[in-house]
């Protein structure tokens, strides 16, 4: 794949957010697409999002725990930038239109607010941790520019991580007092549980999963920068989010967040 094609088809996935739309799988048309394809790809869209007003604050990994990994038949993780214009603040309610959000899930995560730098490879979960000036709760509401979820990991990688928006929780607490692989997450759907975790469902431990995102993207060249903000991977299933339906997550010892969306 040239690299006149990884810009057309990082314009089709970004005409795609602007519009609500969705393609046919990037993975069909052009079978032999890389995972170093689909990340030129990647960096087109986000490329065009940024020369429109945005501006990224930080990068995400997705595709963590094996329950989201078998519920979308992708293997391994996937890794993306988020956007300014992607947060939200603890209690927001989303308009999907405003937010051209397509097909929406909502999965729950630990965020981390980073006050060092950090360049891979040969980034280490202690790394990690001396890094970071704090964790928060946040939701994560992925999106798939790929029609009806029907990606391999090509595919995610290449439309951002099936980046949406995320939301973050108000408590900041400091990494080094949690226990993070067993930390308890609970979300509920519309007052109703319907799921739970553990911080071990991302790779063992969230640090672990930080460290592997910090050492592919500095494979790639690309760094982790002093106050951005590192979406760690979900701990439960993805859930579908329609107009209407109220979301909240509680972390034990880390707090909680809390979302709910319109049309």
């Amino acid at each position: 794949m040239n690299e006149a094609l990884h810009r057309q088809y990082g314009d089709e996935l970004y005409q795609a957010l602007v519009a609500g739309s969705t393609l046919q799988p990037l993975t069909s048309r052009w079978p032999g697409i890389g995972i170093d394809d689909a990340y030129r790809i990647s960096l087109r869209t986000i490329s065009r999002r940024v020369a429109a007003g945005d501006a990224i604050v930080g990068k995400k990994i997705g595709v963590t725990s094996a329950a989201v990994q078998r519920m979308l038949d992708v293997h391994q993780p996937d890794f993306g930038f988020i956007t300014r214009d992607m947060r939200f603040d603890d209690g927001a309610e989303i308009s999907l239109a405003a937010n051209r959000l397509i097909q929406p899930r909502a999965e729950g995560e630990i965020a981390f607010k980073l006050k060092h730098n950090l360049i891979g490879p040969g980034v280490t979960e202690q790394d990690v941790l001396e890094a970071t000036d704090y964790v928060m709760p946040c939701f994560e509401i992925v999106d798939s520019r790929i029609h009806d979820w029907k990606i391999r990991i090509q595919d995610t990688v290449a439309d951002n991580a099936s980046c949406g928006v995320f939301v973050l929780g108000r408590e900041q607490v400091d990494p080094r007092e949690l226990d993070l692989p067993n930390l308890h997450m609970r979300v509920f759907k519309n007052g109703a549980q319907i799921s739970e975790g553990l911080g071990s469902a991302v790779q063992g431990n969230p640090l672990t999963a930080v460290a592997w995102l910090a050492n592919t993207l500095g494979e790639l060249g690309i760094p982790f920068k002093a106050g951005e903000i590192i979406l760690s991977g979900s701990l439960v299933p993805l859930e579908p989010a329609r107009a209407g339906d109220r979301f909240e997550l509680t972390i034990e010892g880390l707090g909680s967040a809390r979302v709910s969306f319109r049309d």
